[in-house]
């Protein structure tokens, strides 16, 4: 087995240096290394390392986008009212407040607004209690207020009555006061939808912390689209800085996004609409994301990602639905609506800011066109009936308006000539430890052909009992499959770890790469080999 000499030798100096648990190594087992010297290379390309990113184990809801308040809308209960408003709770009991959805918000994509009805009153037959009646937010699992930090409130108000409303972060039970600010209005001020902006800074800190809005006001209050943002996001953009941070540090040359099995849905009407997520985040009406099981509001859409991929100097890669999900599919001959809303899609990144879908990207702040040059024809789809005649239909037209655009197809070219044109081929791999490390051989005999697709590796890695949640076997794995990427790197164009991110709290499905601190040499050895691999981070 041919392997690069420089990994070996960090691989040595770890083992010498670091003292990181190992059970399957026993100190007194002995080792031969070969080195093959052999003058022999080839640039790797500068596309070859990137980043994958999809909305799974609540990466990006509750992760990387740092909109701190779940179902900021009350529309993951659904379009029929009364509906469930989880995780929203009420702050009182029905003696002193009602609460129920209803459809009278401003908003024509998303309808369902919030009705708090007050009961009590600061004095009289029924009195509000210590604090007032209302509703609180928890966020995903309890919200990380820091001290001294600025968060942007956003919400819509409406009231027939006069307004007097106190809005709080505080500590899981309430007790604990982080920050506070007061909206009072006479009545009929706020008759109609009021937008309503506060900052609230925070004098204390508490990682499971809680959005709560009270009053002790008598009357009926509807609330809507309630935001709460840290100020501090990566630029000005949305996303929380200091997970961005960390990928930024990995210099990715592409990120794919935003799936995955996210983009096909397990039935297409759950799949991943992208006009549904562009234009005021308010008037996105988010969807049930039924692959990974949960709500997404969509303030994560389609012009985040591009600004994401701008902001990290990575090139776009747009994994587009083909009319396929998991469990049902478009006929060929009906698909012709589909291969437009996907050309609309590359109109909304790449047309003129006077184009029919360039001008809404203008509006929310980016006139210039985004750098798109890559588009996957759906994810994991070749074997399904409808995959190639759909691919054809999109591969054709997109070709004809954009044919500098690099389409991927879903049909594995490594053994053999496709049989569909593709500029690349999509290659997933989830397997063993031991089968990864053996995979290192995967394109060794793949046909060199100079016209022929390369490979795009956008999905890898090592799962299964024997490497657990990432371990040094994990870790090493992975190194040696990516090394028999870049010894192939003339049929080998791009390559990406899945998944990028999990919240703890929402494992759907494991990052591999992840090691635990006291084996952070492992790491530092990844990084020294390979600056672009990608050892997890954790929200």
């Amino acid at each position: 087995m041919r392997i690069n000499a420089l990994f070996c030798a960090i691989f040595m100096l770890y083992f010498s240096s670091c003292h990181c648990s190992a059970n399957w190594l026993e100190a007194s087992q002995t080792a031969t290394l070969l080195v093959d010297g052999s003058p022999t290379s080839r640039k790797i390309p500068d596309t070859m390392f990137g980043i994958f990113f999809e909305e799974i184990n609540h990466a990006g809801a509750g992760g990387l986008w740092a909109e701190l308040v779940s179902n900021r809308g009350f529309e993951a209960g659904g379009p029929t009212t009364p509906s469930n408003i989880d995780p929203w709770s009420i702050i009182g009991n029905e003696t002193n407040i009602i609460v129920r959805t209803d459809r009278t918000s401003c908003f024509s994509r998303n309808e369902v607004a919030l009705r708090m009805e007050v009961l009590c009153d600061i004095e009289g037959s029924i009195t509000c209690p210590t604090g007032g009646a209302g509703i609180y937010n928890p966020g995903y699992w309890g919200m990380n207020i820091e001290q001294g930090k600025t968060y942007k409130l956003t919400m819509y108000v409406r009231s027939m009555d006069a307004v007097n409303l106190s809005v709080s972060l505080t500590s899981s039970d309430g007790l604990q006061n982080l920050a506070t600010a007061n909206i009072v209005t006479a009545a009929l001020d706020m008759a109609n939808w009021t937008k309503v902006k506060l900052p609230l800074e925070a004098k204390g800190a508490n990682v499971n912390s809680r959005l709560q809005i009270t009053t002790a006001q008598k009357g009926i209050i509807w609330l809507d689209q309630v935001s709460l943002m840290p100020l501090d996001t990566y630029k000005g953009h949305g996303f929380r800085a200091g997970l961005v941070s960390m990928l930024a540090d990995l210099k990715p040359r592409f990120i794919r996004f935003p799936g995955g099995s996210y983009v096909e849905g397990e039935w297409l009407r759950n799949a991943f609409r992208w006009r549904e997520t562009v234009g005021p985040w308010e008037e996105r009406p988010g969807h049930f994301g039924d692959v990974w099981k949960y709500w997404t509001d969509d303030g994560l859409g389609y012009y985040e990602f591009l600004q994401f991929a701008e902001d990290l100097g990575a090139s776009p890669v747009w994994v587009i639905n083909n009319g396929i999900s998991h469990n049902d599919q478009v006929d060929t001959s009906t698909i012709p609506a589909f291969v437009q809303d996907a050309l609309d899609s590359i109109e909304f990144a790449r047309g003129d800011p006077d184009s029919k879908w360039g001008s809404v990207r203008a509006s929310m702040g980016h006139p210039e066109p985004f750098g798109l040059k890559y588009v996957a024809l759906g994810n994991q789809d070749c074997w399904k009936k409808n995959y190639r005649g759909n691919y054809l239909k999109f591969y054709y037209a997109i070709k004809a308006a954009y044919p500098d655009i690099q389409l991927v197809s879903n049909c594995d070219g490594s053994a053999g000539k496709l049989d569909h044109p593709a500029d690349l081929y999509d290659f997933h791999l989830y397997t063993s430890g031991n089968d990864m490390f053996a995979r290192a051989h995967q394109f060794d005999r793949t046909s060199r052909s100079s016209t022929g697709p390369k490979a795009f590796v956008s999905e890898y890695a090592a799962t299964g009992s024997n490497v657990g949640k990432g371990n040094l076997f994990s870790a090493l794995a992975q190194a040696g499959f990516l090394i028999g990427l870049e010894i192939n790197s003339d049929v080998v164009e791009m390559a990406s770890n899945a998944p990028l991110f999990v919240n703890g709290n929402d494992r759907r499905r494991f990052c591999q790469i992840k090691v635990e601190p006291r084996c952070y040499c492992i790491q530092l050895m990844a990084r020294i080999w390979n600056p672009y691999l990608l050892d997890a981070a954790f929200l």
